[in-house]
């Protein structure tokens, strides 16, 4: 990596690499590791298990996982359950158009209403009783097994400047989801009490603006 950049600026190599490491998480929703401290090696770990390196298909291409963790996080913002309206108006905001093919991720209405949704990470359904015919964005299974509520909040959270715990309610939820998913991968040990999943948690600290709903 040292050699794309200018000597002039090697001194400043480590805060050249973790601004664009925010960068790439940003856009490509991976994570870059130190691999090898010895020898600086660095890896690129992605935040979902997309198949190609998160290209989806094979060939060229980029990673499209960004785009889904952006995708889980409105779903989350609003409940489990976004409409189709409400996830477009999301991305329209980062300039990703139904019908317009986007320079790193193709055409977006394919990808996910139907790309994603065979990969069983979004699954897509026509609203209960609409007509015309409107439709629905939750979780997939998929989604559901690899990622967590809070590590999707944490990306939303980088993504726009802030902390996890400035999305006071989903912060929340979030928390209550982590201790479920932990209890639910240790056995209690005989005699012992498992708590209820209704127990009280600790609150987060407030949020200086209720940003959920002006922003989702």
């Amino acid at each position: 990596m040292l050699k794309i950049i200018h000597p002039r600026y090697h001194h400043r190599f480590a805060e050249i690499l973790k601004r664009a490491s925010e960068h790439i998480e940003a856009v490509f929703a991976v994570d870059l590791k130190e691999v090898d401290s010895t020898i600086h090696s660095y890896d690129l770990l992605s935040k979902l298990n997309l198949p190609n390196n998160g290209r989806v298909w094979d060939g060229r291409g980029l990673p499209k996982t960004g785009l889904l963790m952006t995708v889980l996080g409105v779903i989350f913002m609003k409940g489990g359950c976004a409409t189709e309206e409400d996830i477009w108006k999301f991305l329209n905001m980062m300039r990703v158009y139904a019908g317009r093919k986007h320079f790193i991720y193709g055409e977006p209405r394919k990808l996910i209403t139907r790309d994603l949704v065979m990969m069983k990470y979004l699954e897509y359904r026509q609203v209960a009783h609409s007509d015309p015919p409107r439709y629905e964005f939750l979780w997939g299974p998929r989604a559901h097994a690899e990622t967590s509520k809070m590590k999707v909040l944490e990306f939303l959270a980088k993504v726009n400047d802030t902390v996890p715990s400035a999305f006071s309610m989903q912060y929340e939820e979030a928390l209550r989801d982590e201790e479920e998913r932990a209890r639910a991968t240790v056995p209690a040990r005989p005699g012992t009490t498992v708590p209820s999943r209704h127990d009280p948690l600790p609150r987060p600290a407030a949020s200086p603006t209720p940003t959920e709903d002006e922003d989702f």
